[in-house]
């Protein structure tokens, strides 16, 4: 199963999270771009943008953190991150 931990954080604190698990046979780039799709439409943000940075962040240690400079629209948190708890 593959599992994703989104979190939203606002002066160092977290503010939301959300869990999605998918279970299907798609690649691991599309289970990560359908669960990021996922949280972002349950909290109704725009979807954020990959940059250099958040793409090899999460080659690194399978997290990464979304700020400002990955939306287009303005955003009312610090930044909202990603991590990949389980997969398999």
């Amino acid at each position: 199963m593959f599992r994703m931990w989104g979190k939203v954080f606002k002066d160092n604190r977290m503010v939301k999270d959300e869990t999605i698990c998918n279970d299907t046979t798609d690649t691991r780039t599309h289970k990560v771009y359908e669960a990021l799709y996922e949280i972002c439409d349950i909290w109704d943000l725009s979807k954020p943008i990959w940059l250099d940075t958040n793409i090899a962040e999460f080659k690194k240690s399978s997290k990464t953190r979304f700020t400002q400079d990955n939306f287009i629209e303005s955003i009312d948190f610090d930044f909202l991150e990603i991590h990949i708890i389980e997969e398999g």
